[in-house]
């Protein structure tokens, strides 16, 4: 069969052939043999590229570009911050309802971020950030102070902003264009300490959303001045609780008919403070300038500018403060009449009101000192005064991993208060190879010396606030892909009398897209 195949294929050939035959002349045969075709070029093979010394610069992040020059985009950026720490706890935590811990090894996750950022064109901006923050096993969730579990996903901004000329900008919406201090509108992705000392954001969730606040605001540079001002609602403080308690400005002593309430001379936020809220932030930028596009302060440059700033700022709420003084008395009647009336019995107990007035001074250095080997230095101070009201100390603790009644649970220091603030941080970028050639390391400290007048012994003695960081930080992709390390040497306040310092180790795996 398959013999029969090549003849009918033979005859086919045979045949096409005499029919072309009869229609194109036959070519005389060739004295000369045909070229040989040329040799086909030799197959280009790619080369591979040579490994990069070190990674490709960050740039503008996840950038989606809706016009072709680039004019109009989305841009997306994303962190997370994991804490894996050991933590003595100040006296009386409770890591349980009814366990008593007095240390422990725990997780956290400081923070969790999207920011959305887009351009329509260069007058106009809009971005929305939201995200979570503090989340431990046993806070920082639905029921911030004793649950860990679902923390609640919010806006911490949402803005629109409009360019209306080179030196101006005006905005609006749910936004961190604060005044006070450089450190007030810190960056989080880029510190040159572990984080913030906190005592930077003094009325944080008090009357603010997270260090946000709903309201407007101008901002721009003239020259080499950048400046801030903005207007913004005083979030309500939704306190409650019977009148008579400390929330009440007052304590009782006495049971029945005898029972006496007197008041505290310690001021607590308004419950009833409705008043706007004005702040602003100036700075001089003698050498680089930074870029203002968001409001968020580098931390440290990583030798890749040189910046030399002086800034002052402000935050001013009227009324924003209230409190009882010594003087003001309750009998056992006037007990019943103002616990039964609540919050609404600051209408007609006597009660002192006071204005929240902070200012700030600060200065940053920042510069390469060795563009070959890569080092560079950081450095950054600030010195608040604070007015709240007399004898107003408060106390927080990051990420706090424990509870009870008291608020100097866990890891909370004394954060803000009336009295004055300074706080300095120092950092150097040690040498390109000195743990291979893509690990960078930078060690650091801080000091936070602060003086609060609500905080007395018992022989009317201030008692300061001392608060001690030193660590490294570790870049494997800059401030995209780090770690650090921090060791605390932390105040327990739990007796103002005697202070006690609790160690704290901190380990921080940072990535940001």
């Amino acid at each position: 069969m398959q013999n029969t195949r090549y003849a009918l294929a033979l005859s086919a050939l045979l045949s096409a052939a005499g029919a072309s035959a009869q229609v194109t002349p036959t070519p005389p045969p060739s004295t000369t043999p045909p070229a040989p075709a040329p040799a086909a070029p030799a197959p280009v093979v790619a080369a591979t590229p040579p490994a990069p010394t070190e990674s490709a610069p960050y740039g503008p992040g996840m950038k989606v570009n809706i016009s072709a020059d680039g004019s109009k985009y989305i841009r997306f950026i994303t962190w997370h911050q994991v804490w894996a720490r050991y933590t003595e706890n100040n006296t009386g935590t409770l890591r349980a309802p009814g366990k008593p811990q007095s240390d422990q090894i725990d997780f956290a996750l400081r923070r969790s971020r999207l920011i959305v950022l887009s351009q329509l064109n260069p007058r106009f901006l809009v971005y929305t950030h939201i995200g979570i923050n503090n989340q431990t096993a046993v806070s920082g969730g639905f029921a911030p102070a004793v649950d860990g579990k679902k923390p609640q996903l919010f806006v911490h901004e949402a803005v629109v902003e409009y360019k209306v000329n080179k030196y101006l900008n005006l905005g609006a919406g749910m936004h961190y264009q604060n005044g006070l201090s450089r450190m007030t509108r810190s960056s989080t992705i880029n510190y040159l300490t572990l984080d913030a000392p906190l005592t930077n954001w003094p009325v944080i969730e008090a009357i603010d959303q997270f260090v946000r606040g709903i309201g407007v605001y101008g901002k721009g540079r003239v020259g080499k001045l950048d400046y801030v001002l903005s207007v913004n609602e005083s979030f309500l403080t939704n306190q409650t609780g019977a009148f008579s308690t400390p929330l009440g400005l007052g304590t009782t002593t006495g049971t029945g008919a005898a029972a006496v309430n007197r008041g505290t001379n310690v001021a607590q936020y308004n419950p009833q403070g409705t008043n706007h809220i004005y702040q602003g932030y100036f700075s001089y930028e003698f050498l680089d300038q930074e870029a203002n596009l968001l409001p968020f302060n580098v931390g440290t440059y990583l030798g890749a500018k040189r910046v030399f700033n002086i800034g002052a700022g402000f935050f001013y709420n009227k009324d924003g403060m209230v409190s009882r003084s010594s003087n003001s008395v309750l009998d056992a009647a006037g007990i019943a009449a103002a616990t039964a009336a609540g919050t609404s019995a600051f209408n007609t107990v006597p009660v002192d009101k006071h204005d929240i007035a902070l200012f700030s001074a600060d200065v940053f250095f920042d510069t390469p000192i060795n563009k070959e080997t890569g080092t560079a230095f950081t450095a950054y101070a600030v010195y608040y005064n604070y007015n709240m009201g007399p004898n107003h100390t408060r106390f927080i603790g990051a990420a706090n991993p424990g509870w009870g009644t008291d608020a100097r649970r866990g890891n909370a220091v004394p954060h803000s208060g009336t009295g004055n603030v300074g706080y300095v941080q120092a950092g150097y970028l040690l040498p390109k190879n000195l743990l291979g050639p893509k690990l960078r390391v930078q060690p650091y400290a801080s000091h936070l010396l602060a003086g609060y007048e609500g905080l007395r012994k018992s022989d009317g003695e201030q008692q300061n606030v001392n608060i001690f960081d030193a660590g490294a930080n570790f870049y494997i992709d800059g401030h995209n892909a780090k770690f650090t390390l921090n060791y605390r040497a932390r105040p327990d306040f739990t007796d103002v009398n005697n202070v006690n310092y609790k160690p704290e180790i901190t380990l921080q795996t940072q990535v940001a897209l």
